[in-house]
């Protein structure tokens, strides 16, 4: 129990330290803070593996698409993901749940990143117009796009199918997809249990011919 106990107070301290110091670069380039992303992600993945010992794997990395545009379908089980994406993504923007941007501190850094809200399971004037500012966003920053298509997290054991809006964004960016799929995921925001294992496998491109009567 004293190695989740100091997990959590040096992986959540860490994240704090980082987004106090990073608000002056709200006003700079968005560059700044995609690069303090991807030093979170690394602090997240020294965390785990120095307090947990947990033992991460990745299989299929070779599959990464390079010097395309693409969009990333991910399986979602905890922050973990969030944050792991970014060390091995180049600056992905990632489509979250609206009430994340509400948060202080952390909200604001989310939009200098270029991160896309949704409100679920409802209808809004901003929903409506969603895919046609996921386009103009991919389009004006060439970088990678990351979906859940679950929509919530899930335990590896259940399985939630994909929600249809994932079938839109092969039509609205014409893009390739990559899937992924975690296993063994152990949610950050609770007590750990015994898994020490986060398998995280990157499987080849999906590549969808649309047509349209």
């Amino acid at each position: 129990m004293l190695r989740y106990f100091f997990f959590n107070i040096f992986f959540y301290t860490g994240v704090i330290v980082v987004m106090v110091v990073a608000i002056p670069a709200l006003i700079m380039p968005n560059n700044i803070i995609l690069w303090l992303g991807k030093v979170l992600g690394n602090w997240a993945v020294f965390c785990l593996k120095f307090f947990l010992k947990t033992k991460i794997n990745v299989i299929g990395k070779e599959n990464i698409i390079k010097n395309e545009n693409f969009f990333i379908a991910s399986a979602h089980q905890s922050i973990f993901e969030t944050f792991f994406f970014q060390t091995i993504i180049n600056s992905p923007i990632f489509i979250l749940k609206k009430e994340l941007l509400k948060i202080p501190i952390f909200g604001w850094h989310l939009k200098k990143i270029n991160s896309i809200s949704i409100e679920r399971n409802t209808t809004t004037k901003e929903n409506l117009g969603f895919f046609d500012t996921v386009v103009q966003t991919i389009n004006a920053t060439k970088r990678p796009l990351i979906i859940f298509p679950q929509g919530t997290r899930t335990p590896s054991e259940i399985k939630v199918p994909f929600k249809k809006g994932v079938a839109r964004f092969y039509e609205y960016l014409n893009i390739k997809c990559k899937s992924r799929v975690i296993s063994y995921a152990i949610p950050l925001f609770i007590i750990f249990n015994s898994l020490n294992n986060r398998i995280v496998v990157i499987l080849k491109r999906i590549i969808v011919l649309l047509s349209k009567a």
